[in-house]
């Protein structure tokens, strides 16, 4: 870690990896109570990797998180008790009960596109926000992580490609904690960075410690400003480990007690605390102040996600289909003049001009035998008679000799067909 931010920068830093990871905390404790009706992942371990690589977003920029990334959520702005009755399936949550685990978003006011839990699918759906939001004049970024595992997935190929090829502004994090599930990574992927997946797509990456915060966080912020700036995708590996295992009910007793171990002393949260305490940036009592002012905090905002009703039975037929403006009034919020992007001036002529091949012009300046989109019908000269591309007789002269067989065919039917 280098000492470069603001004081209070790194202060954000700690912060919201401590709010992570007591968040986190305490829905394991409802988890326990039967108080979570779906799903529980955990990010023990990974903390620096999502407050990190939020934390170089601008409030205006767009991310789309994984069910890990709980500490991206809460940098966004998310209320920690949104996402404890998001878990419990309460009525005040963003789902208003009907969903158990993270899938949710905000698209009005935090900028938040909802999880989708096929792997790899955020990629698209995030080149397409990035496309969007240029479209528009924005000048964002959007952002998404993806796993190790996730990273073999069709769609993760197809959608960099994808962004690669319109150079989007947008950043994919690859978190590599060298777990799929119970599936080590050596034996899913025969590369030792999984970095190296860019090259196939003519994209810059960058290859970052996942437990060092300040580090994520530097090598995102220079990567967001890049796709800001016009340079297109970038991609991140960030190194790290799932210390838990893929979901509550995995117990993850594949993973060696040795790997565990070392990756147990480097734990994200731990590193920062020696490095603030070594550049005087944190003693015992600010630390006292961070760790009561989280504590106040969960316990609030716990209270209220438990007294909040659960969703009433006739909820259920409702949301089910978008029915437009009663259910979702969003518009597209324009920061450029529109005429730059609608005809006259955003149109061109269905011509193309290859050199030579296109254009309706050989390489010696006569017509070419060939022609695409509104260009005239090819010809080609060969000695001094100018002739078309069919057995080299005058057009003019096909055309002419053409139109009467045809009238006669069309004339001989019709009397057929009186008869």
């Amino acid at each position: 870690m280098k000492k470069e931010l603001t004081r209070q920068q790194y202060l954000d830093l700690y912060y919201y990896m401590r709010l992570n990871r007591a968040v986190e905390d305490m829905m394991v404790k409802l988890f326990r109570q039967n108080k979570i009706v779906g799903g529980l992942y955990s990010s023990l371990g990974q903390e620096a990797i999502s407050v990190g690589t939020a934390c170089a977003l601008e409030k205006k920029d767009w991310l789309a998180p994984m069910i890990r990334n709980i500490g991206a959520l809460l940098v966004k702005g998310v209320r920690p008790r949104d996402i404890f009755m998001q878990h419990m399936a309460k009525y005040d949550s963003p789902t208003k009960g009907k969903d158990g685990t993270s899938h949710f978003g905000d698209l009005d006011d935090l900028h938040i596109v909802s999880p989708i839990s096929m792997l790899g699918d955020l990629i698209p759906v995030m080149t397409g926000v990035a496309m969007a939001g240029r479209y528009l004049g924005q000048k964002i970024v959007a952002m998404t992580w993806i796993g190790d595992g996730g990273s073999s997935t069709g769609v993760f190929h197809e959608g960099l490609n994808f962004a690669a090829t319109q150079k989007a502004p947008f950043v994919l994090i690859l978190e590599n904690n060298l777990w799929a599930y119970s599936t080590p990574v050596r034996k899913q992927v025969p590369l030792e960075n999984l970095a190296d997946r860019a090259k196939a797509y003519g994209i810059d990456s960058y290859i970052v410690d996942g437990n060092d915060v300040v580090a994520v966080y530097s090598v995102a912020k220079e990567a967001v400003e890049r796709a800001r700036a016009g340079e297109g995708p970038i991609l991140i590996e960030a190194k790290s480990f799932r210390r838990l295992g893929h979901a509550q009910h995995d117990p993850a007793e594949y993973v060696p007690k040795e790997m565990r171990a070392y990756w147990e002393a480097r734990d994200p949260i731990v590193l920062c605390e020696k490095f603030l305490s070594g550049e005087k940036l944190l003693d015992s009592r600010s630390k006292k102040e961070i760790e009561d002012k989280i504590d106040t905090l969960l316990a609030a905002e716990r209270e209220f996600a438990e007294n909040s009703p659960t969703p009433p039975p006739e909820l259920a037929e409702t949301g089910v289909y978008c029915t437009g403006d009663d259910c979702h009034n969003i518009r597209a919020k324009w920061e450029r003049p529109i005429a730059e992007v609608t005809p006259p001036r955003a149109s061109v002529k269905a011509v193309w001009t290859v050199p030579g091949f296109g254009s309706g012009k050989a390489s010696d300046g006569a017509n070419a035998p060939i022609h695409f989109g509104d260009t005239q019908a090819a010809q080609h000269r060969v000695g001094n008679d100018t002739k078309s591309a069919n057995g080299g007789k005058p057009a003019a002269k096909m055309a002419a000799k053409a139109a009467p067989k045809k009238t006669v065919k069309t004339a001989s039917a019709s009397r057929k067909a009186r008869r």
